[in-house]
């Protein structure tokens, strides 16, 4: 190395750097300037490069992509009716939608498969989850369907029956719909894979109680003051300390903030609106099932756009990953998915953890969650890691995403917009993949929630996309 240091006597005063640190380190070392440039290969290597140069070269790619990201940025959420899925969705007696990409019940991991059997009790179908198991591997007179298929989201296991109520949320500018069911909690719940009859007594509660409440109270206010503004909140909250999808406690008491008035106002059993107040106020994550839909709707209305290269949905069932892009219209682009690496709850441990579930990194793909931890650096006491790491990762995603979302804002990044609008192109040119932090269900049908931590999607999806965006562009 002092040869080296000799040949740049009299040279510029930096050197620049590409790839792995050796180099970079032993010139530090000797006090001289070093200007690293953090390269690394396209994914899937030569292979994919023919394909990453036709569609970089595709004439329509960067006007497709500034009409996709306005759609994205330029949608609205209001907050309009809250009503069983039967009702929003037109869901029959025997149909059932899950999180992901499509997936049968021989396929489906134990998490899927315990929110399935709790499903099918609950909706009178079976008289026990044995039973429920039995008739689903017949099949005999059920329909399995991806929430994503119906304009609904579905956190984690993400099943929806026709009996369960949710959010129905509206974009005023485009006109599109979304719909999620309404949060259960934390712990042993439906959607983490848990179907005791704790489990289905609380669905049956909030049923009768939660969502008519709940329904009577928001259409008050629709007719009143208008409906609730789901986007501001989300603005709001990334100011104070949350993410959005796995830290949405600023935004849950916004909510009850918004409805108590309502809720006071309706004349209905004091004992009953106590109880949905403080179940809705005890539950940090319940307006995790607002934030999703309003997501979906800003990326529904970024769908089909031909020759444009970003996602607008990222999904996992628990046992593959997909993704859509604006530009190959409802094809899914699948691969085994990842199991999330974080924290465990009591005694649970890595083993334990199924692959990622869920349709909520419909939050990352609209640019908050984890590509907005570093508004949320205490979310790594849930996920792992340290304040700077959530920095850090928020930072890398701008290198992967088309735009900055003007309402969603960081604070220690000086109010810059958060990266938003996945492209493809970049991830496989640059070989960062998007950042999910989730919480992790367990791996064995009826567990309930083991952890939570981060996870990233599975290369396959992204270069599967970039092929079939290769086949059309021209």
């Amino acid at each position: 190395m002092s040869a080296l240091r000799g040949l740049l006597d009299g040279a510029p005063s930096s050197v620049v750097t590409v790839g792995v640190d050796l180099l970079a380190q032993a010139l530090d070392d000797q006090a001289v300037a070093v200007d690293r440039v953090d390269w690394r290969p396209p994914l899937g290597g030569d292979a994919v490069a023919g394909h990453l140069s036709a569609v970089l070269a595709d004439a329509r790619r960067d006007a497709a992509n500034r009409t996709a990201l306005d759609r994205l940025l330029g949608a609205e959420a209001e907050l309009v009716d809250v009503v069983p899925a039967s009702e929003a969705l037109g869901l029959q007696r025997g149909t059932f939608l899950h999180a992901g990409p499509p997936i049968t019940w021989e396929r489906a991991s134990g998490p899927l498969r315990g929110a399935l059997m709790g499903a099918m009790v609950l909706e009178g179908l079976a008289s026990s989850p044995e039973d429920a198991e039995s008739r689903l591997a017949d099949a005999n007179g059920v329909t399995l369907d991806p929430c994503h298929h119906h304009h609904a989201v579905g956190p984690m296991a993400g099943v929806v029956s026709p009996s369960m109520w949710g959010f129905v949320l509206r974009d005023p500018v485009h006109g599109g719909m979304a719909f999620c069911t309404l949060n259960e909690g934390l712990g042993k719940v439906l959607r983490y894979g848990a179907y005791g009859p704790e489990v289905i007594e609380r669905l049956q509660w909030m049923a009768r109680v939660l969502g008519p409440l709940l329904q009577q109270a928001v259409r008050r206010r629709v007719d009143t003051t208008g409906p609730v503004d789901v986007r501001s909140i989300i603005a709001q909250m990334l100011q104070m300390g949350d993410e959005g999808h796995n830290r949405n406690r600023a935004g849950t008491m916004m909510l009850v903030r918004e409805l108590v008035p309502e809720l006071l106002e309706l004349g209905a059993p004091s004992g009953d609106v106590s109880d949905v107040v403080r179940f809705c106020n005890g539950n940090d994550h319940f307006f995790l099932n607002l934030v999703m839909p309003a997501c979906k709707l800003a990326l529904d209305a970024a769908r089909d756009v031909p020759g444009s290269t970003m996602v607008v949905a990222m999904a996992r069932n628990g046992t593959d990953f997909g993704i859509q892009v604006s530009g190959t219209g409802s094809q899914w682009f699948t691969a085994p998915a990842n199991t999330p690496d974080g924290l465990f709850l009591g005694d649970f441990g890595p083993d334990d953890a199924n692959p990622d579930i869920g349709d909520s990194a419909i939050t990352e793909t609209g640019g908050i969650g984890g590509f907005a931890m570093a508004a949320a650096p205490a979310i790594v006491r849930f996920v792992g890691g340290e304040a700077d790491d959530a920095i850090a990762t928020t930072r890398r995603m701008y290198d992967i995403t088309l735009g900055e979302h003007p309402a969603y804002q960081v604070p220690v990044l000086g109010f810059r917009g958060t990266p938003t609008g996945i492209d493809v192109t970049a991830v496989v040119r640059t070989g960062v993949l998007p950042v999910i932090n989730t919480g992790m269900a367990g791996r064995v049908a009826g567990t309930g929630q083991v952890g939570a931590g981060l996870v990233s999607p599975p290369e396959a999806c992204f270069t599967q996309a970039l092929d079939a965006l290769a086949a059309r562009a021209r």
